[in-house]
C-alpha cells in the first residue's frame, strides 16, 4: 500500500470525485495483484501501478460514454461529507502538493479540469506527479513523441487560460497571446 496516497491523488485529478478515485485505485490495485506474475523486478513499480490506474480510468472513460447521463444523487452527499472531512481526511498529500494548495486557485485548478483528457492526462502525470516523458509514455502506452506533443499542446492551452485569468484579475499589465 506504498503507493495507495499517491494514486488516490492521481485518481481524484482524473475522475474530480472522491468515490470514483476510491473504486478507481481499488480496481487498480486488484487489477495488480493479479497480474502481478506479469511484473518485472528490477522496473519501475510506481510506473507500473500508474500505467494500470490510468488504463483502467480509460476504460472505465469510454464505457461512461457510451452510457446515457445519469444522476446519482449519491454523489452529492459524498461531495459534502468529502468537503466537510477536508485535511482532516484519511488522504496524505506530499509536502509540494500541500505547499501548492495554498497557492491553487479555483480557476488554475478549472483550467487543468478544462484540458481535453488527451492533452490533461499527460500534464498532471508530468507537472504533477513528477513522471519522465518515458514514464508517461509507458503509463498511456503511447510513443515518448507523443507524450511531448501531447504536454506542449497541453502546457499551452493552460498558458492561454493563465494569462486570460491573470489579465482578468490585473496581474499584468501587457498582453500575451
Amino acid at each position: 500500500m506504498q503507493f495507495a496516497p499517491q494514486l488516490y491523488s492521481a485518481a481524484l485529478r482524473m475522475t474530480r470525485k472522491p468515490a470514483d478515485a476510491e473504486d478507481l485505485v481499488q480496481e487498480t490495485f486488484l487489477k495488480a495483484y493479479r497480474a502481478y506474475h506479469t511484473f518485472t523486478a528490477g522496473t519501475n513499480l510506481k510506473a507500473w501501478l500508474y500505467r494500470i490506474l490510468t488504463n483502467a480510468y480509460i476504460n472505465r472513460y469510454r464505457k461512461q460514454m457510451r452510457r446515457p447521463t445519469e444522476t446519482d444523487l449519491g454523489d452529492a452527499e459524498d461531495l459534502y461529507l468529502y468537503r466537510r472531512i477536508g485535511d482532516s481526511g484519511q488522504v496524505t498529500r506530499s509536502a509540494e502538493e500541500q505547499v501548492l494548495e495554498q497557492f491553487v486557485d479555483a480557476d488554475v485548478k478549472a483550467a487543468v479540469e478544462s484540458l481535453p483528457e488527451h492533452f490533461r492526462l499527460p500534464v498532471l502525470l508530468a507537472d504533477v506527479e513528477g513522471f519522465s516523458y518515458k514514464e508517461i509514455a509507458e503509463i498511456m502506452d503511447v510513443p515518448i513523441g507523443t507524450v511531448m506533443s501531447r504536454l506542449h499542446r497541453g502546457r499551452k492551452a493552460l498558458e492561454r487560460a493563465l494569462w486570460s485569468f491573470a489579465r482578468e484579475h490585473g496581474l499584468t499589465g501587457t498582453d500575451h497571446e
